[in-house]
């Protein structure tokens, strides 16, 4: 039997930093490994949540999925996320990305290179996370002999890239420790994407990055029915976000579409239903929602935790849907034991 990934939790970005301290202090009785947060322009920002989560644990991880370098210069990153790896004590991951486009150019920001802008966010950050004096020019970032001012506490934090697209993908097999993959990603897309990591990494002469995770919606019910239920909810409002209102990618949006069982025309009649407000508890099968959701009761859950690990995945950053997200991380805490 294929082992289970390692089980993290996504904070909600929608939520105050009280729920998520109530939140992270469940995931550590549960034996969850990382605490992920995700910080998008004009949404709560994720340092106050951050830091108190790190004071109100001692074990898990907490990580950022992810920080992108336009509203976040790599020098700022690094100098924030050297301070919190302080104050939780070497707990610290960040993960670096592009950021999403709409929202980056409502700020007049130019992010019509983010590969370039990734690459030079990740390199100048990991080698002022190093403790190295750095002089690097980029296409997008550069910076000329600078360090940061204070002790580090660690010099080998672990940075990770979000990718999609074959470009980024091979990008990240060449400077990244680990690749992150959003929400709504069929675990078809998830084993591709690994596939065209590993070989880049090879053909670049180092080791695959160690680390895969990949955010997904879950509900963890007794009755597996209603688990069902609450993550078609979520699950068609996320669809008509990333895919009718264009938020997401290119590259997300052919994530979406392109590896969920479905041809075209299909899938087309099925975004076409949810957009004239069909509920989506009759157009979402169970077999779709498995693409793009995990969801059922403990076993159901574990049992398709395990594909997820078949594609690649080592971590998985679960999104408790509903309101009783305390619960789900119980019931989960206990089946891992």
């Amino acid at each position: 039997m294929t082992r289970l990934p390692s089980i993290a939790l996504r904070a909600h970005g929608g939520m105050p930093p009280s729920a998520c301290v109530e939140q992270a202090v469940a995931a550590e009785r549960a034996g969850l490994s990382t605490l992920w947060f995700a910080e998008n322009p004009f949404t709560r920002g994720v340092w106050p949540a951050m830091a108190a989560c790190a004071v109100a644990t001692r074990r898990l991880r907490i990580g950022i999925g992810v920080f992108n370098p336009y509203n976040r210069h790599p020098t700022l990153m690094a100098m924030e996320m050297a301070a919190f790896d302080e104050l939780s004590a070497g707990r610290a991951v960040l993960g670096i990305g592009a950021g999403i486009g709409t929202k980056v150019r409502k700020m007049q920001l130019a992010n019509d290179r983010p590969i370039a802008a990734v690459r030079d966010a990740l390199t100048i950050a990991r080698r002022l996370l190093r403790g190295e004096d750095v002089s690097y020019t980029g296409k997008v970032f550069s910076v000329d002999g600078v360090r940061l001012e204070f002790p580090l506490r660690r010099t080998d934090m672990p940075i990770l890239m979000a990718a999609m697209g074959e470009q980024a993908l091979r990008l990240c097999a060449e400077v990244a420790d680990g690749l992150m993959i959003s929400n709504m990603c069929p675990p078809a897309y998830t084993r591709r994407a690994v596939g065209i990591v590993r070989e880049a990494a090879a053909r670049a002469g180092r080791p695959a990055p160690r680390e895969v995770v990949q955010y997904v919606p879950c509900a963890v019910r007794d009755d597996g029915d209603e688990a069902r239920r609450l993550a078609k909810d979520i699950v068609a409002a996320m669809l008509t976000a990333y895919w009718s209102q264009g938020t997401a990618s290119p590259a997300t949006r052919a994530a979406i579409a392109d590896y969920n069982g479905l041809d075209p025309a299909e899938f087309a009649r099925v975004m076409g239903r949810l957009g004239r407000g069909e509920p989506p508890a009759t157009v979402l099968d169970d077999r779709l929602l498995a693409q793009y959701a995990i969801a059922g009761t403990v076993d159901e859950c574990l049992e398709r935790c395990r594909v997820y690990a078949e594609a690649g995945v080592t971590e998985l950053g679960i999104w408790p849907v509903g309101h009783r997200a305390i619960d789900d991380l119980a019931r989960l805490g206990a089946a891992l034991r």
